[in-house]
């Protein structure tokens, strides 16, 4: 199998909610409907769907957002961007929270910082930089 791109779905408690949540992170809705949402930053593309029941083509497979506080995550969403602390400053002033603030890790190599959408899913703020 040779993979020519990919793109994440999140299962979201609230679609149009995550839309304005996700718009503060620079994305753009291109379909949104009341249970699903396609969002795109440039090339790249989130689908964001409600929970749900398991339809026909996956039986026994049922779509549920996280648990918003839960201390555990089972994925996250990295978002690369030139400046991480450019980054992070802006979305403070859009009024989201930072879980973390902008800081390069031991290892060196980037700068990054984390938030949570308001259905708890991890989103990292990475920049990447020279290494140490």
């Amino acid at each position: 199998m040779q993979i020519s791109d990919f793109a994440p779905l999140i299962v979201v408690r609230d679609v149009a909610t995550s839309v304005d949540f996700y718009r503060r992170l620079g994305f753009h809705p291109a379909i949104q409907w009341p249970t699903y949402a396609k969002l795109t930053a440039g090339a790249k593309v989130l689908h964001l769907a409600s929970p749900g029941d398991p339809p026909p083509d996956r039986p026994d497979l049922a779509l549920r957002a996280p648990e918003g506080t839960s201390p555990t995550v089972t994925a996250a969403l990295v978002l690369q961007v030139e400046d991480c602390r450019r980054a992070c400053a802006d979305l403070v002033a859009a009024g989201i929270a930072l879980l973390t603030t902008p800081a390069a890790p031991a290892w060196g190599g980037e700068v990054r910082a984390f938030v949570r959408d308001p259905d708890g899913h991890l989103i990292e703020i990475n920049e990447v930089t020279s290494p140490t």
